[in-house]
Formats: C-alpha cells, structure tokens, sequence
C-alpha cells in the first residue's frame, strides 16, 4: 500500500525519515519529506542568498517528485517553512518559475529555526 522513494539526485535524509512516501491507491499519492537547500552530490549546505537556496531546495523537490515518477504539475499541496517572513517574497518569485498552469494549495509558516541553518525549508503532497 506504502512504499518508500528515495533518489540520489536529492539529499539523504539527515534523521528518521524518507525522502518521500508513495501510497498506491484508487489515486496514487506521493507525500514528499521536506528539502532544505543541501547539494545532493556534496551534502553541503548552499550558502548563497535565499534565492539561491530556494532555487537549490526547489532542484531538491522536483528530484524527490521525479523519483517516484511524478512532475511537479502533479503537486497539490506544498508548505514552506522561512526562518525569516522578510524572505517571503524573492522565495514566492522562485518558487512561482516552478509551476505553470494549475498552481498547488500552499501554507507559508515562520519557524523559529531549521535543520543545519536553512533558512527555507519546503514539502509538497502530489496526486495523479
């Protein structure tokens, strides 16, 4: 019923977790870990700025999506997490280039802090 994806063209999970869960059912639904702007083949975390960084964690979702045989068209569901609202809007212009057509539901959350210093942090739900 449930099955784990994992690809090497996004970062290993850094704790307990799977980079995204696969649950086959009338209407197959992916429920994808959230990404934090660290290279896949390095590990390293991106220093630039936040549009570097949402740029990378986005490269980051659209690898996890693609390993399960989704798109990012097939996103229905995406939450951001910004250690700064001031971020909001060059993170919202990246994050806008990714969709066309039908965009995803979407909640934006201010947290206190992320893993390794990220300062932007985003997970997505898909459906076929």
């Amino acid at each position: 019923m449930a099955r784990t994806i994992q690809t090497d063209n996004a970062p290993k999970a850094i704790g307990p977790y799977s980079q995204a869960v696969l649950v086959d059912s009338c209407s197959d639904l992916l429920f994808a870990s959230g990404q934090i702007p660290l290279s896949p083949t390095t590990g390293q975390m991106e220093t630039g700025d936040i549009t570097a960084q949402t740029r990378l964690v986005m490269e980051n979702v659209r690898a996890v999506v693609e390993a399960a045989g989704f798109t990012l068209g097939n996103v229905v569901k995406s939450t951001i997490f910004l250690v700064d609202m001031g971020d909001f809007p060059k993170v919202n212009e990246v994050y806008a280039g990714y969709f066309t057509g039908s965009l995803p539901a979407r909640a934006t959350v201010a947290v206190a802090a992320l893993p390794r210093g990220a300062r932007v942090e985003i997970e997505v739900v898909c459906a076929r």
